[in-house]
């Protein structure tokens, strides 16, 4: 089935206890890309300005991503984020941040992707998702990621959001503020009473939880050594668990959970060095490999 994602696109410098990456390829839609091309191709819409580097559209173009919907904005500066990470590198501390072409008007979904099947919002203000989606014909699957800035200042945009996707992929500390909950199950529960289908709620280190009217299904990360920058997790595991969905077909709870464990595991590697330099050449393989490895790890007698 057909994959679509939009969002941010960006140009980061990330500090962590184990060194620094400056002015390297970022952005929500592009971590996502490439966890998902790992099943799927994906068709790519998003904008960027005239100070992107050209070297950086060929790392995009070097894997099964349509790039048809990426526009380069003339007069306009890239998305630019600096942030860096201290001790157990549980979140991000935001350094300095300049929207620059995130300001400006939305792309456009070009004719040729109006047609996609399954559709990601990542992270950008609700409005803008909506608008985006709106330009998308009949998809089968919607799903959308938000974040705290949304949640606390722009609640209402956000509900009227959730109201049109399927399903909704947060971090724990989002899904209790969106919730007004402590409890994650019960935080799952009430989120789906805003529209959704299912909830995906992330835990960092401990594992992600998925929500549905069937119940809750919880699964643990992957537990690798090897933690060196923690930007894109988040993005590589919707990456990972839409990828599997849109190559399956169908969004059935037992399919949901198994793209839950791909997400999970596609994460493991986005972790394990600076910006896309593990995810960009893990192989199919390896993330079989963990896979198994994962759901031997769960099988208890």
């Amino acid at each position: 089935m057909s994959l679509l994602v939009t969002g941010s696109i960006g140009i980061d410098t990330v500090t962590t206890p184990h060194g620094q990456a400056e002015e390297v390829l970022g952005g929500s839609s592009v971590y996502f890309a490439f966890a998902a091309t790992q099943y799927t191709p994906v068709r790519f819409v998003g904008v960027v300005g005239d100070d992107f580097p050209p070297e950086f559209r060929d790392v995009l173009a070097s894997r099964e991503i349509d790039l048809t919907g990426l526009e380069v904005r003339a007069g306009s500066k890239t998305f630019r984020w600096t942030g860096k990470y201290v001790g157990d590198m549980g979140e991000a501390e935001t350094v300095d941040v300049s929207l620059n072409v995130l300001a400006e008007a939305a792309p456009k979904v070009p004719a040729a992707f109006v047609d996609s099947e399954v559709v990601f919002l990542a992270n950008t203000h609700p409005a803008l998702q909506r608008e985006m989606l709106a330009q998308v014909k009949a998809p089968r699957l919607t799903v959308c990621d938000t974040m705290n800035l949304w949640i606390a200042n722009e609640r209402e945009a956000l509900f009227e959001t959730l109201k049109v996707v399927n399903g909704v992929i947060i971090n724990d500390g989002e899904a209790r503020q969106l919730a007004e909950q402590a409890n994650l199950v019960t935080a799952g529960k009430d989120v789906l009473k805003l529209g959704p289908d299912f909830v995906v709620i992330k835990k960092g280190e401990h594992g992600a939880l998925l929500v549905t009217a069937d119940g809750a299904t919880a699964i643990p990360a992957y537990p690798t050594e090897n933690v060196k920058d923690p930007t894109g997790a988040g993005d590589s595991f919707a990456g990972g668990m839409l990828g599997y969905l849109a190559s399956q077909g169908k969004f059935d709870t037992a399919t949901l959970r198994r793209a839950l464990l791909r997400g999970t595991v596609t994460a493991s590697f986005a972790i394990e060095d600076f910006s896309l330099r593990r995810v960009r050449n893990v192989t199919r393989q390896e993330i079989d490999e963990r896979t198994a490895e994962l759901v031997e790890m769960l099988r208890i007698d």
